[in-house]
């Protein structure tokens, strides 16, 4: 009774009655004739923008409004803005506005106009990748790691002092993390890429997963009235070579859009690895090549079309395939307690895998009536499949390498299948004394899994059930929100609201017959305040809760193996953990950005690295095991040193306070962490560019781990062609091979284990870039009115 009572006073504004409206009618034309798809804003008394459209082809707009009193604004690019007060008691007609053209040329309003690289908006910062020369035939992925406060390591992408962020595509939650993320990303090419948010306390319209907050990535939209195609070819050299090919296609007329991109990549990629465990009986050492094909196929469709100027539906399509195949060569050595070398053991493996996920999306945007009143309604549906069919063999052998015997031999078979439909609708509802939204959402996830393991040390595969299993998992998800923000003066904003989540899963193990059940309710507020003391200072304050719940696949108990010497585990009984977000910033002039913030995690779960000394095996697991606090200062500048370098900096200093919650046998350790990233454009020239980018993150401790230093010094090139139809970039990434997880070190149950991985992030890419189709009027952007999410999945 409680939550119905609850859902009706969420959702009461849905039916507050509309005021009678009056009509606003006018012409815009040029001193020689009339002016189609000039922006018309009208806004209220506060300077906020209430009701937008553009002219059609004889020039003419209309609103409908209430009564009150009203600015409106014109802009069209070549021509002077206009803006007027206007009084509306009753239908208006304005008349022929007469635009007065730009003294300078379209052509050198394009060239000359500059965009903000970094912008501060009340919930979140807005990057514009464009401007760095080293994104130029790259993917989303890399447009991301250039993001002011972002790092991608090792398959994670992390806001600083936030934690694992989860990412959106035009507000749409993609469902997939580590390394099926990256892989996702990379199909992506960063030149379609208009800007990325990054929301590190996001408000309660989206859904509350996520401790590290969101990245929500904003495609390009093609230009109005016309059509463009992008083609993108680039070559990486590491060890081994990978080739790329992107092409990206855009049609808009009239009332139809439609866009179609495919993606292809195919080479290969290595992979080196380092374990050092230290037993009581003595050292064990394992050295990892591995070579890794990198190939992926992927494209997208995306269609919208307007039935009327209020009304306007769409569907989208996204197919994503890869089959990441890799095989290793393994030594491992083992020490004894007088570090004499007691035996070797080599361990060859060859790994099939493969992935693939397909998302189908239906959307409707309305405008329901003359107060602007706008819903968005979403239907989505995601598939998403992966294998794993790992075959190796160990062999021991004494240290001058005789033979001994055979130390394991054996076949991995793991697959996955999750599904997930989804239901939204959110209604942005302006009222006289504030901007007021609300909405809902119903998501039904389904996830089977199944481990099998067969030994192969005699010849003939052999079903081990001990060690197979088939998991099943079911998710379910209801939430409702409503948000309010209001504008007080000229100096102050704010923004407050709720979330509810109703969740239930269902855990099933066949072959354990073991069953784990967890439903719980939860609301989840957010807060912010901003104050602009005057044209160079704004303050803003902000809270927010969020939730982290377990991926899939760290559910299913059994175990698969990474090679003779390890293995990795799942823990169906895996809680989520919450965390209270707390920031201050200050915005000087928009070029120094200064952000204090606390994040407190509870019940926080992780992996664990632990070992049986018996076998000399190590054990990757998960559990719930601690609770932190993580607090930080984060500065950013924006600079132009000169009309020809122009540099982004940022500079954090990162703590941390934690506590196990779990006897793990382990103490907990801190330290501070610096991290300091510089990214540097210089105009050579009307058509070139350079690129000098530094990043550093100093060695430091959080909890049970120690993490080594990491650092990057990159130097891209880019020239424009005839006439910036085409592109040429070379780009030299992590020049001194620095950038990789180094000295990534714990010590659980008295065994002390050290751990690097370096995974070809040396290497030069050369691109090319080539655009070309009908680009006579200048490009309209238009952003979708709803923001769908997903749930998760990772590997």
């Amino acid at each position: 009774m409680k939550k119905a009572n609850l859902l009706i006073f969420l959702l009461l504004p849905l039916f507050c009655l509309a005021q009678a409206s009056f009509k606003l009618k006018g012409k815009i034309t040029s001193e020689t004739s009339s002016l189609e798809w000039a922006d018309v804003s009208i806004l209220n008394s506060e300077g906020k923008i209430i009701d937008g459209t553009t002219t059609k082809q004889d020039g003419n707009f209309e609103f409908n409004l209430k009564k009150g009193s009203y600015k409106i604004g014109i802009n069209l690019l070549g021509f002077t803005d206009y803006e007027k007060e206007i009084l509306i008691e009753k239908d208006t007609v304005l008349g022929t506005i007469i635009l007065k053209e730009s003294a300078t040329n379209l052509v050198e309003v394009i060239i000359q106009s500059k965009n903000k690289t970094v912008e501060q908006k009340t919930d979140r910062l807005v990057y514009n990748p464009e401007k760095n020369v080293t994104t130029v035939g790259g993917d989303a992925l890399n447009a991301i790691n250039t993001a002011p406060g972002v790092v991608v390591k090792n398959d994670v992408i992390t806001i600083l002092g936030k934690g694992t962020s989860r990412v959106m595509i035009d507000g749409r939650m993609i469902e997939l993390a580590g390394e099926e993320l990256n892989n996702f990303l990379k199909s992506i090419s960063a030149s379609d890429i208009k800007n990325i948010e990054i929301i590190s306390n996001p408000p309660a319209k989206y859904e509350a997963e996520g401790a590290g907050g969101l990245i929500n990535i904003i495609m390009k939209k093609g230009m109005r009235d016309s059509w463009k195609n992008t083609t993108t070819v680039s070559y990486d050299q590491n060890k081994y070579g990978i080739y790329t090919l992107r092409d990206n296609f855009y049609y808009n007329k009239n009332k139809f859009r439609f866009s179609a991109s495919v993606n292809g990549k195919t080479g290969y990629k290595n992979a080196d690895e380092s374990l050092e465990m230290y037993f009581p009986d003595g050292l064990s050492v394992m050295k990892s090549e591995t070579k890794v094909k990198n190939e992926n196929l992927s494209g997208k469709l995306a269609l919208d079309y307007d039935f009327s100027e209020r009304t306007t539906v769409g569907f989208q399509f996204l197919n994503d395939r890869n089959n990441p195949d890799f095989g290793s060569d393994i030594r491992i050595e083992k020490y004894n307690t007088q570090n004499q070398l007691d035996n070797v053991t080599l361990n060859n493996s060859y790994t099939d895998k493969g992935s693939g996920n397909q998302t189908y999306n239906a959307h409707l945007i309305t405008k329901l009536d003359s107060l602007n009143r706008k819903l968005s309604f979403d239907v989505d549906y995601f598939n998403y499949n992966s294998k794993f069919d790992r075959s190796f063999i160990a062999n021991n052998y004494t240290p001058d390498m005789t033979f001994v015997d055979v130390n394991q031999s054996g076949r991995n078979i793991s697959n996955q299948d999750i599904d997930n439909w989804s239901f939204k609708a959110d209604i942005e509802h302006p009222l006289q004394a504030l901007n007021l939204s609300y909405g809902a959402k119903m998501s039904f996830t389904n996830s089977i899994s199944d481990v099998l393991y067969y030994n192969t040390i005699t010849g003939t595969p052999e079903l081990d059930p001990a060690q197979s299993n088939r998991f099943k998992y079911t998710e379910n998800n209801q939430a409702v929100y409503i948000n309010g923000d209001k504008k007080m003066g000229e100096k102050w904003n704010f923004q407050m609201g709720l979330r509810l989540e109703n969740t239930q899963t269902n855990g099933f193990s066949e072959t354990m017959n073991q069953e784990t059940v967890n439903n719980y309710l939860k609301l989840f507020p957010t807060v912010y305040a901003s104050y602009k003391k005057n044209e160079n200072n704004t303050f803003s304050l902000n809270y927010g809760k969020r939730i982290n719940r377990p991926r899939f696949d760290l559910l299913n108990p059994f175990k698969v193996y990474i090679n003779s010497n390890s293995y990795s585990e799942g823990n169906p009984f895996l809680r989520p953990s919450f965390s209270d977000n707390f920031e201050f910033a200050h915005s000087y002039k928009e070029v120094l950005r200064t952000s204090v913030f606390v994040n407190v995690i509870t019940n926080g779960y992780g992996v664990l690295f632990t070992s049986n000394p018996e076998t000399n095996t190590q054990i990757v697991t998960r559990e719930n095991y601690f609770k932190n606090i993580n607090y930080g200062i984060g500065e950013s500048y924006s600079a132009n040193f000169a009309e020809w370098w122009s540099s982004e900096n940022s500079l954090y200093f990162l703590g941390a306070k934690t506590e196990f919650i779990k006897n793990i046998n382990s103490t907990p350790s801190n330290s501070l962490q610096i991290d300091f990233s510089t990214n540097n454009t210089f105009v050579l020239g009307k058509t070139t560019k350079l690129q000098v980018d530094f990043s550093y993150s100093s060695p430091f401790k959080s909890g049970l781990y120690k993490v080594g230093y990491v650092s990057s010094f990159d130097i891209g090139f880019k020239q424009d062609l005839f006439n910036k139809t085409m592109q040429i970039a070379l780009l030299a990434n992590d020049i001194f091979n620095t950038s990789y997880l180094k000295d990534f070190a714990s010590v659980v149950n008295g065994v002390k284990q050290v751990y690097s991985q370096n995974e070809s992030n040396r290497f030069v890419r050369f691109s090319v870039v080539y655009n070309f189709g009908n680009k006579k009027i200048n490009i309209k952007e238009r952003a979708f009115g709803n923001q769908d999410e997903k749930k998760r999945t990772g590997n």
